[in-house]
């Protein structure tokens, strides 16, 4: 069993509303967060402080996307638009729209020069990287589908819907493989884990499925509320997932059981109010929320 050790090594404050999407930046000294502020803002993690307000945009921000080593940040709009913004010159390189609602949700799909996102009406929209033209346009469902999760060698995509019900594409054709009904309320995180997906929902559940055919392997109640995120490590073999109900938690990833529990009433110095989003850089866990911080978590792993 891992022994899993966290403190909190800054809270960056400056957002003067909620925040919905953190993303990592340029290299392992910054971040980008997004949310009802209507600017894309850049953290310096070294000095711990506001670097610059990247762009600003006409409408709230649901959706960050870096395209590493092309310096582009892409931004998902909730008026429909998706920007691409170059970072270094901070001007706008392109701007497409899908046909209505927000955009919750953008994923670079990989090996494929695409990047995909959902728009509120459950079409997906897939556009080339090359030109930034619409390559395809299919219905995934007649309701919001919140979540992307593609996987890199499966060369498939699955989409979360806020029916409860996950979908399965093949990134190839954009063929429906298979759908299947796990949560009981919208899907609202799915991330790819070892050999399995994970999907986490409003319903407070976290479902681990095969990657094939979505059939449950193992399922829980990891917190009170809404499972907004499930953060896979880039190294270790661990998971972090965050909550409405103002938790972290930090799993093992094969077995899914808890090895940490970070909050107020555990004695940290948490959120305080829900956290809608987290991202790792290296061993640092960023994560943000409705209290309108950014904090940073230092996460170190001994086996005991």
């Amino acid at each position: 069993m891992l022994r899993i050790d966290v403190s909190l090594s800054n809270t960056l404050a400056g957002h003067q509303n909620p925040i919905f999407t953190v993303s990592p930046g340029m290299d392992a000294t910054t971040i980008f967060t997004g949310g009802n502020d209507k600017g894309v803002v850049e953290w310096d993690l070294k000095e711990g402080k506001f670097r610059r307000i990247l762009c600003s945009v006409p409408a709230s921000v649901y959706a960050l996307q870096l395209l590493e080593g092309e310096g582009i940040l892409v931004i998902g709009l909730r008026n429909g638009e998706v920007w691409f913004v170059d970072i270094e010159k901070q001007s706008l390189i392109s701007k497409v729209q899908t046909e209505k609602g927000a955009v919750f949700s953008i994923k670079v799909l990989p090996g494929k020069r695409e990047i995909i996102a959902t728009g509120e009406e459950g079409m997906a929209y897939v556009w080339s990287l090359d030109t930034y033209a619409l390559l395809y346009r299919f219905k995934i469902t007649d309701t919001t589908v919140r979540v992307i999760e593609p996987s890199v060698k499966a060369k498939q995509v699955a989409f979360g819907d806020k029916d409860g019900i996950v979908h399965l594409y093949d990134t190839t054709d954009f063929r429906e493989i298979t759908k299947q009904q796990i949560h009981s309320l919208p899907v609202t995180a799915l991330a790819t884990a070892d050999t399995s997906l994970l999907s986490g929902g409003r319903d407070a559940k976290l479902v681990r499925l095969a990657k094939n055919d979505l059939s449950v392997l193992e399922s829980l109640t990891p917190h009170m509320f809404t499972v907004y995120g499930i953060l896979p490590h880039p190294t270790l073999p661990i998971v972090a997932t965050i909550s409405r109900d103002k938790s972290i938690k930090i799993w093992d990833v094969l077995s899914l059981s808890l090895l940490k529990n970070i909050s107020i009433e555990r004695g940290y110095d948490a959120h305080r109010l829900s956290i809608n989003t987290a991202t790792w850089i290296g061993n640092q866990l960023i994560t943000a929320g409705d209290d309108k911080l950014v904090k940073v978590w230092e996460v170190s792993a001994q086996e005991n």
